[in-house]
């Protein structure tokens, strides 16, 4: 078994056992984004800006990456885009289905690996928006060279990524630094023998370079970005940002 269906099943259970990230929204919550009024996370607490989506989303031909749980697709339903939504996670993708028949709108699902090349043509999507998931994969920059691959010209990504300082803290306390970075269990046997991959699947730290560095080699170019912290523990209240969240550009056709 590969390291993406031991994630995939991870996800899984997360999702039945209550996980924050796969409980979709309620039904006054997708009513509010029909009337324009939401707010989208990418990191842990801090939404992102509302101009980081196209001022009228309407017919717009929209990605949710690793998106599933009913969370962010749903409301870029309500605003009347056509979604479609790849995630590898079985669990996710069946709230999604449900929460979209339940508010009924269309949504095209797709169970795939994102590690693999994406199943969508060329210029297929207006928009990609990717929560919080590069932690879950070993490489980055092909994910992002997809995204540039699909994306239209003048179409945007918005992904949000953790930047490693959560695998360096002892876990119970993030009062020590205990870990090294780059965090890799699949390269690195002591660290593979400690961790529980039921409980906490492969995960894997990022740099900068990976990360923001990766989008540019990728063609796209910056609108905007930020960080955002925990939203709990030591490093929450040190205010010591764990992640980042970008808003990248497609360049337009000439």
């Amino acid at each position: 078994m590969g390291y993406q269906d031991i994630n995939a099943d991870t996800v899984d259970g997360w999702v039945k056992a209550g996980w924050q990230w796969g409980q979709p929204i309620d039904h006054q919550t997708y009513v509010n984004a029909q009337h324009g009024q939401w707010d989208i996370l990418l990191t842990p607490t801090r939404p992102m800006p509302h101009d980081w989506l196209f001022a009228d989303m309407r017919g717009k031909k929209v990605l949710g990456l690793a998106s599933g749980g009913g969370q962010q697709m749903p409301l870029l339903a309500a605003m009347g885009a056509a979604v479609t939504v790849l995630d590898y996670s079985k669990a996710q993708l069946q709230t999604e289905r449900q929460l979209a028949d339940h508010e009924g709108y269309a949504i095209t699902i797709v169970r795939a690996d994102m590690t693999q090349p994406l199943p969508f043509d060329d210029e297929a999507f207006d928009l990609i928006i990717q929560p919080v998931a590069n932690c879950y994969i070993e490489e980055v920059l092909p994910l992002s060279r997809e995204c540039a691959r699909i994306l239209k010209p003048g179409g945007r990504l918005l992904v949000g990524m953790d930047n490693g300082i959560n695998y360096i803290v002892d876990d119970a306390h993030e009062e020590k630094i205990v870990r090294g970075l780059p965090y890799n269990p699949l390269k690195d046997a002591k660290l593979m023998a400690s961790i529980d991959t039921k409980e906490d699947g492969i995960q894997f730290s990022h740099t900068l370079d990976a990360q923001l560095r990766g989008q540019l080699q990728a063609g796209l170019s910056f609108r905007d970005m930020y960080e955002d912290y925990n939203g709990e523990g030591r490093l929450d209240q040190l205010r010591i940002p764990t992640f980042w969240a970008t808003c990248a550009e497609k360049p337009a056709a000439r």
